[in-house]
């Protein structure tokens, strides 16, 4: 299953099934689970560590140096990649800089053409990552978030589970989980679609649309919004949504683009 052109190095780790088309190059060290595959001249590098049934994209480079120029080639770190990934042609993925760190990738995520991910990257489950999305150095992405194509990521900023980005997005402030947002730093809704698709109960979202409507909606301030979240008792998700911004630090949380009520307007209502 190695084409002929290939360059695997002796002591790759290569798993049962695995296929690597022309021109590709594995090297030593790297590790590949069981039915991967490795399109035409993709680049495995050594600091590689991928589980099982993860497609290369020709032209894909995995495991390259990153673009620090503080880091020194002789760290030994890596990029930890885990099952069932899709990296399309082009996509480039760079390892961590402090020894023994690791840009990680989580299990059965989209990245599609030409998408970049920085050095110490840390990428959830079920994301997708749509054409030429670049993510700077640290960034945090969760579970089941949708970034569309063009999103920019400034290295340090968090983007919260079940959050989806319209095309050409820039985040230098954190988005907090299940928003929606476009242009630079704004939130222009609740991602009521993925929401609804995650499985989530109608109670649940209702939960997370109340949390939304007081940080977004309702003309309180951050501290008030807080406040008020903290006197009374909320389920896992709307939890995980204060817990978010509480923990935002000094880059803050990405603002809201439209207008403020003091109640939840019918288009809130009738989301559902």
């Amino acid at each position: 299953m190695i084409h002929p052109t290939a360059i695997v190095a002796p002591n790759a780790q290569i798993g049962a099934d695995v296929r690597i088309g022309p021109y590709a190059i594995v090297e030593e060290g790297a590790v590949l689970g069981e039915g991967c595959v490795v399109e035409a001249h993709a680049v495995v590098g050594r600091h590689v560590r991928m589980g099982a049934r993860n497609f290369v994209g020709a032209g894909a480079v995995l495991g390259a140096e990153p673009q620090d120029l503080r880091f020194d080639p002789t760290v030994e770190s890596f990029v930890h990649i885990g099952n069932g990934n899709r990296f399309r042609e082009h996509t480039t993925i760079h390892r961590a800089t402090q020894p023994g760190g690791a840009t990680v990738v989580g299990n059965d995520n989209f990245l599609m053409v030409g998408v970049h991910l920085g050095h110490d990257v840390r990428l959830g489950d079920h994301t997708v990552l749509a054409n030429g999305t670049m993510l700077g150095g640290h960034a945090v992405v969760g579970d089941g978030a949708f970034l569309g194509g063009g999103t920019l990521v400034h290295q340090f900023i968090r983007v919260g589970r079940l959050s989806i980005t319209q095309g050409n997005t820039s985040l230098s402030k954190n988005l907090p989980p299940f928003m929606m947002a476009s242009g630079l730093n704004a939130v222009v809704g609740l991602n009521v679609v993925g929401l609804k698709r995650s499985g989530l109960s109608g109670e649940q979202r209702s939960e997370i649309k109340e949390a939304f409507s007081w940080v977004y909606r309702r003309g309180y301030n951050l501290a008030q919004a807080l406040d008020l979240a903290r006197a009374r008792k909320w389920g896992v998700e709307a939890s995980d949504f204060w817990q978010f911004i509480e923990s935002a630090g000094k880059r803050g949380i990405c603002g809201w683009r439209g207008r403020k009520t003091s109640q939840v307007d019918h288009s809130e209502r009738s989301a559902d």
